[in-house]
């Protein structure tokens, strides 16, 4: 797999992230975050290159829609081995992501509040970082994707032995966790719905 030279950083739960932005910046891979993420890590001095400038639209509709883009999923699907695919990027000025880094809005601790709305819930369904999160995980040839702060220290440590790059193995192992991590998240808002308002189903 080639150098990571790109990273896309778009987190809920912030643990850790600082560190791991700038452990990646430190190696020289260009940073891309979204909102809160962002401030947070240029607030800690890294140097952060907006959503907005990627896609060339603003954060929109109180931020249900910002890496729904062509640019963001066209850099993190396409596959590296393809020549047509890298054609296609290169002609649309679609800029590779190697690295993702996303993990979802607090579902889970939004509904066990006692008094949750259901507008409450409702916003608390990520849309985009599943999105992100299934595409970097479907083509783990190319991407590596980091759902667990966990993770996020073997990660670096890994680059760092090998010149900036993840092993196959720990792709497929990220991988692999991602999509539990989308399957489980899934599962918590239908249990949520099904008990508001489908309890026989």
């Amino acid at each position: 797999m080639p150098k990571i030279k790109r990273a896309l950083v778009s987190v809920s739960d912030k643990t850790g992230v600082v560190e791991f932005a700038k452990g990646l910046a430190e190696m020289g891979v260009e940073i891309i975050s979204t909102g809160g993420t962002a401030k947070a890590l240029s607030d800690a001095g890294v140097k952060v290159t907006g959503i907005s400038e990627v896609t060339g639209f603003p954060e929109m509709m109180e931020g249900r829609v910002k890496t729904l883009h062509p640019k963001v999923h066209g850099g993190i699907l396409a596959d590296r081995s393809k020549p047509d695919h890298m054609r296609q990027a290169e002609e649309l000025g679609i800029k590779m992501i190697d690295l993702v880094a996303v993990n979802l809005y607090p579902f889970a601790k939004t509904v066990a509040k006692p008094d949750v709305t259901l507008e409450d819930a409702i916003e608390n369904i990520d849309i985009g970082g599943p999105s992100m999160v299934r595409s970097s995980a479907k083509n783990f040839a190319s991407v590596t994707i980091v759902v667990d702060p966990a993770d996020y220290d073997a990660v670096l440590r890994e680059m760092r032995e090998n010149d900036g790059e993840t092993t196959f193995d720990t792709r497929a192992r990220l991988a692999t966790k991602a999509f539990t991590h989308t399957a489980e998240y899934d599962t918590m808002i239908s249990g949520y719905l099904k008990a508001r308002f489908a309890p026989g189903v």
